[in-house]
């Protein structure tokens, strides 16, 4: 790919079928885009994760660890808002790197992220069995399968997961405005919940004594970190799992309704909101487990008995109504992504071309949406905790797609390339700068993964599964190489950063 020149396209030699080249249609509107990141960013770590956060940095250290984190994400996240006004197609981070660095940089971009947002879908469908097996645990625990990494696998909740997956398929393969509308609903319930309960544990520390567990870990038997600046560190570690899903708004980048530089806004505003409900859920969290006297070591959902301990029923209510939210908006945001990443893919000679096709019936890629629900379906057959291992894996890949957009944007950005595109206009420099910066905070989020002694350190497990992926990735390439080395300049561009969709 020849980097800093966007062809026309129009004259392009294009061998690919109608069908593969139809567009999507462009019916996202601003307040959709913007459910989709933030509700892909919450997801259920929000609700379940929080008692544990306390545990491993404190209540102030949790608040200024997610805080700081959100700052660090908002940076890298810039660079993704300046691009989409250059590059306003679908794709993301794969046709960026496409762009600037050719297609082999963009085949290692899109191999990880396929797998980590099918991987982040399917971790909220076993999110939703996790639920049901909580609130029913008479029902859910029949069955017995076999147990994997010391998990045990029942039959209702492989069918409750699949019938998740399955339902967040069908409901993107039949239109991208009821994907949308959904998404927007189920947003504005998980933050109505979410206002209600920090406000009832709010005016319950007012009127029992404001009392909020220890702002610091103790090192009892919670363990936590051995100081605050390590306690926050471990609270920023998060940040890179924490808020991936505000990278899903460029993925569908080719089927806004509006001007692509309102995304800059949507993004940032998605990201603040998301942090607004951590921080929430934790100070929330806090109040009732100083208020309930008991740490709530062992419980099987920690978070939502503290607050059930001080809002009785009604909150344990709120909880629910706010993970099964998070999670629902979570499955639809990534399942947008994994479809378009694979569509990209296909397009693009990187994966078999019937992966590009687009319906003409629906206006969405079903083959794509398909084969990302198949891949989905083998999730819950292999139980939660292999599954954390593959979506902890996941955080590499995705940590190094920001460093290609960000790297991408600082390349862009160059004076000598201001006659390609006025999207970065006379901030060009300090979106340069801020670019540079970006990169170099993906490194640093990298380095958490692998340096010995970090807070974020991959455990044995994901760390063979990336070996693994990565050997798998390796094999593929060289299946795929001849037809990726056959495509043209020309045909790559008209099909991946021409394309209306």
């Amino acid at each position: 790919m020849t980097s800093g020149h966007l062809t026309s396209g129009q004259d392009a030699p294009v061998p690919t079928t109608t069908a593969e080249m139809r567009a999507l249609g462009s019916t996202l509107k601003p307040s959709w885009v913007f459910a989709i990141a933030l509700g892909s960013a919450v997801g259920w770590g929000a609700f379940i994760l929080p008692v544990d956060w306390l545990r491993d940095g404190g209540t102030l250290g949790a608040v200024l660890g997610f805080t700081i984190g959100a700052v660090l994400i908002g940076i890298i996240a810039t660079s993704y808002g300046v691009i989409i006004r250059a590059l306003p197609v679908t794709g993301g981070e794969l046709a960026f790197t496409l762009q600037e660095f050719g297609r082999r940089h963009a085949f290692v971009v899109g191999w990880f992220l396929a797998l980590a947002y099918a991987c982040i879908v399917a971790l909220n469908a076993t999110a939703v069995a996790l639920v049901a097996r909580m609130l029913l645990p008479s029902v859910m625990e029949r069955g017995h399968l076999y147990t994997v990494a010391g998990w045990d696998i029942y039959l209702p909740e492989v069918l409750v997961a699949a019938a998740a997956i399955i339902l967040t398929g069908v409901l993107n393969a039949i239109g991208t405005e009821i994907s949308g509308r959904f998404q927007l609903l189920a947003c504005c319930i998980l933050l109505a919940a979410v206002t209600v309960i920090v406000v009832w544990a709010l005016v319950i520390a007012m009127t029992h004594g404001f009392h909020l567990a220890p702002a610091f870990p103790t090192g009892g038997s919670g363990g936590g970190a051995a100081s605050p600046l390590a306690a926050i560190a471990v609270m920023i570690a998060f940040a890179p799992w924490a808020f991936v899903g505000f990278d899903n708004v460029p993925q569908a980048a080719g089927e806004f309704d509006f001007p692509p530089r309102k995304a800059l806004g949507l993004i940032l505003g998605a990201i603040g909101a998301a942090a607004f409900v951590y921080v929430a859920m934790i100070l929330a969290s806090s109040i009732a487990v100083a208020q309930a006297g008991s740490d709530f070591e062992g419980s099987v959902w920690a978070t939502a008995e503290a607050i059930a301990a001080v809002m009785g029923p009604a909150g344990r209510g709120l909880m629910v109504i706010g993970v099964l939210m998070g999670v629902a908006t979570g499955l639809n945001g990534f399942m947008v992504s994994s479809s378009r990443i694979l569509m990209t893919m296909g397009r693009a000679h990187m994966l078999p071309s019937p992966l590009g096709r687009v319906s003409e019936r629906w206006g969405t890629p079903v083959v794509a949406i398909v084969v990302s629900t198949a891949i989905c379906l083998l999730a819950p057959f292999f139980g939660r905790s292999a599954l954390v291992w593959i979506v902890d894996m996941t955080s590499v890949g995705v940590t190094i797609a920001y460093g290609y957009t960000c790297l991408a944007a600082f390349k862009l950005a160059h004076p000598a390339r201001a006659g390609e595109s006025d999207a970065f206009g006379r901030a060009r420099p300090a979106y340069r700068a801020i670019a540079m910066i970006g990169a170099v905070l993906s490194l640093g989020f990298l380095l958490l993964l692998f340096v010995p002694g970090s807070p974020g350190r991959l455990g044995t497990p994901p760390l063979v599964a990336l070996v693994v992926w990565v050997l798998l990735g390796a094999a593929f390439f060289l299946t795929r190489r001849r037809a990726l080395a056959e495509a043209s300049e020309e045909e790559l561009e008209d099909v991946v950063l021409n394309a209306e969709g």
